[in-house]
């Protein structure tokens, strides 16, 4: 008797994948990095054009992402379209990477950052933080197998909770009268500087092709991604430039360059020392929201694997009653504990995850790009209800931007890229054992 596959179904509205990806995008990255890109550069208006040329980079990206998330609908996203374009060694690199570096490093990271502010308010001993973002990845992975409908809603009103509480902030800045800094420049040395400032502003707008995992699970998917993905780079956008504008405003550009906190000093400096508790409630639940969505979007990379490679089939199966893939799910829960573990130990905290993860993800983006050149030419009658405009020199220009990425990424990570290379080498003898056919009809 043949058995029942059971399949991921459309079952997410617009407002849901956009919630999705505005709240993966802007996580806990927007409360550290402005102050890093000030940092980097002389002069505000530098300043705001960085953070603006992160979103017209982005924009171009999800252009590129839009034609191959309406042509290939898939829960494997990425991997998929690896699989088309490539074959078997680059995809399954890639989904062992998001396994074991990419998606399980972003659970872990702001699952730290929830620890540290929940430990500064109810301290339970000297892992506090640890235990803190343990519970977090255990209990979001459990709601997140309960079902899609938990999951989802869980996700809609932990976004609305942020954006509202950053337009806040931005509010409050402006609104509140009191002697604002002068100084309209930093010291930025000229060498890389710039460079460098880019490099954590698309760390920072990282997260928007997300939105290629839940392609198949979309209602009317082929002509709402678009949608998805233009408006959720918009909606990113704006609220990157305004709160960076609070905090020029605000602090000025030499104070933002060298505040720790830049968002709690913002609104201590505007309403004291309730404004910066309001902060920190703001930025636990910026992180809940950062790790939830990651674990929605990422167990459906760790199916499509299951899928298509016999040695991983226990993570191939879909549950009907809930709609999520079960046994993904736990299993990335468990490489994420092990990550948490791993941080309580070493409390390298965000720059280490930066080191990690980055090389890695800049490479297989960098692939994708190239993957819609080679399946534009190699498969020209796939309907494709969105084509690239200005093609091929669009997707040539995110290449391009990947490259640069990828290149600035190893240079500036050390050890630490090394040793997610390191990790996602680590795949090639899993592959080398699985000599059996897949079980996917993919090419």
């Amino acid at each position: 008797m043949a058995t029942k596959v059971t399949v991921p179904k459309p079952t997410l509205s617009t407002i849901d994948a956009v919630a999705l990806i505005v709240g993966m995008v802007v996580g806990v990255g927007i409360f550290k990095t402005p102050a890093l890109v000030a940092g980097n550069t002389q002069s505000a208006g530098v300043a705001l054009l960085a953070w603006l040329l992160g979103g017209g980079m982005s924009f171009v990206g999800a252009l590129c992402y839009a034609e191959l998330t309406t042509a290939y609908p898939d829960a494997g996203g990425t991997y998929h379209y690896l699989m088309r374009a490539f074959g078997k060694i680059p995809a399954f690199l890639f989904a062992w990477a998001r396994l074991t570096v990419i998606q399980t490093g972003s659970i872990a990271l702001p699952a730290f950052v929830f620890g540290d502010y929940a430990a500064q308010l109810l301290p339970i001993g000297e892992y506090s933080s640890a235990i803190y973002a343990a519970t977090v990845v255990i209990c979001l992975t459990g709601l997140n197998i309960l079902g899609v409908q938990q999951g989802k809603w869980a996700q809609n009103w932990l976004t609305a909770a942020k954006v509202l509480g950053l337009l806040l902030i931005v509010l409050v800045s402006l609104a509140f009268a009191g002697q604002q800094p002068q100084e309209t420049s930093t010291a930025a040395a000229q060498n890389n500087a710039f460079g460098q400032a880019m490099i954590f502003v698309l760390l920072t707008y990282g997260g928007w092709n997300e939105a290629a995992y839940i392609s198949a699970e979309v209602r009317n998917g082929k002509r709402n991604m678009v949608r998805i993905l233009l408006g959720s780079i918009a909606i990113i956008t704006v609220i990157f430039l305004l709160i960076n504008v609070a905090f020029i405003y605000r602090l000025g550009l030499a104070g933002l360059a060298s505040s720790e906190a830049p968002t709690a000093d913002l609104m201590r400096r505007a309403v004291g020392e309730n404004g910066a508790r309001f902060v920190s409630l703001l930025v636990a639940v910026s992180a809940l929201g950062a790790a939830n969505a990651t674990i929605f979007t990422g167990a459906r990379t760790n199916y499509a694997l299951g899928r298509d490679f016999r040695k991983f089939s226990f993570l191939g199966r879909w549950q009907e009653n809930t709609g999520t893939p079960k046994n993904a799910l736990v299993v990335q829960g468990a490489i994420s504990l092990a990550l948490v573990v791993l941080g309580a130990l070493t409390r390298k905290g965000f720059e280490t995850m930066v080191d990690y993860t980055a090389p890695v993800f800049w490479f297989f983006f960098l692939l994708s790009g190239v993957a819609l050149l080679v399946l534009r030419s190699r498969e020209p009658d796939v309907s494709r209800p969105f084509r690239v405009p200005l093609y091929p020199w669009t997707p040539l220009l995110f290449c391009a931007i990947c490259s640069y990425l990828l290149y600035s990424s190893l240079t500036y990570a050390g050890i630490g890229g090394i040793t997610g290379v390191v990790v996602l080498l680590t795949g090639i003898p899993l592959l080398l054992l699985n000599r059996q056919r897949t079980t996917s009809t993919n090419p």
